[in-house]
């Protein structure tokens, strides 16, 4: 059979599960596509240009309406025949032949209309040998198409079909023309000028404008003066064309930046993401996250925190690996002397020594009982304050309870006295869980009585402090009058297992966890816990003094 790997079995799936490898950063097609999106909108927006082609059109009939009235006026005074006002007539051949020539030099359509209605000159018709010949003007052998053209047109005929846009009426010209056909001729015959604007063929408009034919104030007909939009239109593929140049030019310069954009976004975040895959996947510290802090934006701060949480995880686990160390050791010095103690009773016969040996296993067996209670409390402890909601605790009266409790249970009539120093009505107040403050507090009372001399004092102090630094706090002082801490170790009695005891007290009697404990408890209130000596004038040890530092509740 083969043999089972158990490393890859614990940790293989974990390391397994690896990310894909990404061949285009989503974060750099997302900046890409918003980038591209807004600049596309904004760009049809302007191919569009509706108010330019209004205006276009506009400027188109006042040309027409001047060239009408310039009709008008040399048909009033060259195509007129009768020798007085009242037998005066059109002459159809002279009006044929000043309509042509009016028209020669440009691409407008000029048409005569008799006060009757009836056509009387067209510039598309020659009078050829008795016949009417059609003259239609062709486009420009040069004129561009293309794709560019035909994106343009689709553009404009989605646009025109959108709610609220203008449509005008298509343009239908009958076989035998009257002035019945045209609504702005009928209004010139009546003596007033009038334009109109019709769709001739898919986007291409035809403008035509109507003015009356005088002469002597009378209304002999009326000149209907028209222009197809192929200018216009022109004039629009042009404008719309460089826009496209322009759209090019831009586009480009933001995909440039788009890129240089997300690159310095999505190059180091892909490098976190691998650092941290190798560091997950390692079973030791070769791999660290990459510094990033001369960045100097969000990214770097986001390195330092990802570096900092590395370090405290990494602080964490070396913290477990020496508190199990340190509970090993701590268990095996009682399991040893139990093992010694069991072994020796089997051997001996002596009732005297019988009993001593099992008064060594049970005070070994207590020993452990209270080993194991203190060590589940310290190793639950960080979940528990990580999941519990604060609430506002009065240190005052919390200490006023634990002293009472403590004096009313002291059977020693020689027990230190507890004595609280408040300062005036004052309240303390600080946000935290009162179980486990009871708890840091009931520690240094105990601890304090242990070391205290028969009929001494202890003395807990309240008072309030304030610095910019940490703001408003709570600061509580437990004294004592015992022997103090040994020089140099104020640190150290807050380690765990820790044990400097009396020597009236029995071996064994306490974990060695306590202060470890209280300050974890401190820490996670946001607080502070010190340990020192009280000095005389002379320099001389009064006794021990334990500072705690709590947050104030009060702003």
């Amino acid at each position: 059979m083969k043999p089972v790997d158990t490393l890859s079995t614990t940790i293989g799936p974990s390391v397994a599960r690896t990310r894909p490898k990404r061949r285009f950063s989503p974060i750099r097609r997302r900046i890409l596509t918003v980038n591209i999106f807004a600049l596309a909108i904004v760009v049809a927006g302007i191919l569009y240009l509706g108010e330019y082609r209004e205006n276009l059109i506009r400027a188109e009939l006042t040309n027409l309406r001047t060239q009408a009235e310039m009709f008008s006026a040399a048909l009033g005074e060259g195509a007129v025949g009768g020798h007085t006002p009242v037998d005066q007539e059109l002459v159809r051949d002279t009006a044929n032949r000043i309509v042509r020539r009016m028209v020669e030099s440009t691409d407008t359509r000029a048409r005569l209309f008799h006060l009757s209605g009836q056509i009387v000159a067209d510039s598309r018709d020659l009078l050829h040998a008795g016949r009417n010949v059609e003259v239609e003007v062709l486009a420009a052998p040069n004129e561009p198409s293309g794709l560019a053209r035909a994106v343009f047109e689709g553009l404009d005929r989605f646009v025109n079909q959108l709610p609220g846009q203008h449509r005008y009426e298509q343009y239908g010209e009958k076989e035998h023309q009257h002035a019945r056909h045209y609504p702005e001729v009928m209004r010139a015959l009546n003596g007033l000028q009038a334009e109109s604007v019709r769709t001739l063929t898919g986007t291409r408009l035809t403008l035509s404008v109507a003015v009356p034919v005088q002469r002597y104030k009378q209304i002999l007909g009326a000149v209907l003066v028209s222009k197809s939009s192929r200018d216009i239109d022109e004039a629009m593929y042009e404008v719309r064309l460089d826009i496209i140049q322009i759209f090019i030019v831009t586009l480009g310069i933001s995909l440039f930046l788009s890129l240089y954009l997300a690159g310095t976004i999505a190059k180091p975040i892909l490098r976190l993401s691998a650092a941290a895959d190798r560091i997950r996947g390692s079973l030791n510290r070769q791999h660290s996250l990459p510094d990033l802090k001369a960045r100097d934006d969000e990214i770097g701060d986001l390195t330092l925190a990802l570096r900092d949480m590395t370090d405290a995880l990494w602080n964490r686990m070396d913290a477990i690996e020496r508190f199990a160390a340190d509970v090993s050791h701590e268990i095996k010095n009682p399991l040893t002397s139990l093992k010694s103690a069991v072994e020796t009773a089997a051997r001996v016969t002596d009732p005297e020594q019988q009993r001593k040996l099992l008064s060594i296993v049970q005070n070994d067996v207590e020993r452990l009982d209270r080993l194991i209670s203190d060590i589940s409390d310290a190793s639950r402890l960080d979940a528990e304050l990580s999941r519990a909601e604060l609430s506002d605790v009065d240190l005052g009266r919390m200490l006023e309870t634990l002293v009472d409790v403590h004096q009313s249970t002291a059977g020693d009539a020689a027990a230190p006295e507890i004595v609280i120093e408040l300062t005036g009505n004052d309240v303390y107040t600080v946000p935290g869980m009162e179980d486990r403050l009871v708890q840091v507090f009931r520690n240094l009372i105990i601890n304090a009585i242990t070391f205290s001399p028969s009929n001494g004092q202890i003395t807990i102090n309240l008072r309030h402090s304030t610095s910019p630094e940490f703001g408003k706090q709570v600061v509580a002082t437990v004294s004592d009058e015992g022997p103090g801490i040994p020089e140099g170790k104020e640190d150290a009695i807050f380690q765990r297992f820790y044990t400097e005891r009396p020597e009236s007290e029995d071996f064994g009697k306490h974990s060695g966890l306590g202060l470890s404990i209280s300050k974890q408890i401190v820490e996670a209130h946001n607080g502070t816990i010190t340990a020192g000596n009280r000095l005389s004038s002379s320099g001389e040890i009064l006794g021990a003094q334990f500072n705690v530092q709590l947050p104030s509740a009060e702003k």
